[in-house]
């Protein structure tokens, strides 16, 4: 495989740094580094990002992450190794990830169960860690980075 470009956030000045910035944004705001990974770890599964898939699971494992719960972060409602506010970070990147697949996006009870584990603050970094992947994602798929490069 080959990249059809060099990495858009590459080209343009400022791009990345704004890109990294605002991915850092989460962490700083006090959300766990792991929710932040497992979070990058599911929309890049759903939205077909290789780059990002092995990154985040590279990480994850880096971490400390288990095998059992790496394999299965992509179905997490049947594996009993997800906390029910991991459970509640998962639900919310689904939707926020598919905003198009259903006429009320994120449901009530969706986010009724994310503001059960996550204060303003905390739910706010998580918006923004399930938004900035989703933005890397479609650069990445768009350009066809290659797992395992590092160019995003």
């Amino acid at each position: 495989m080959q990249a059809r470009m060099k990495h858009p956030a590459m080209i343009v000045p400022g791009a990345m740094q704004a890109l990294m910035a605002l991915n850092e944004s989460s962490i700083k705001a006090g959300l766990p580094k792991q929710i932040v990974d497992m979070v990058h770890l599911r929309a890049s599964q759903i939205n077909g990002c290789s780059l990002c898939v092995a990154m985040h699971a590279s990480d994850l494992k880096k971490g400390g992450e288990t095998d059992e719960r790496l394999y299965t972060v992509a179905a997490w409602r049947e594996a009993p190794w997800f906390s029910e506010a991991e459970r509640a970070a998962l639900a919310l990147t689904e939707s926020v990830t598919r905003l198009s697949d259903r006429a009320d996006p994120i449901s009530d009870d969706v986010w009724a169960e994310a503001t059960r584990h996550y204060d303003e603050r905390a739910l706010s970094a998580l918006l923004l860690a399930i938004s900035t992947i989703n933005v890397w994602n479609r650069l990445n798929a768009a350009t066809r980075q290659v797992a395992g490069s590092i160019t995003a």
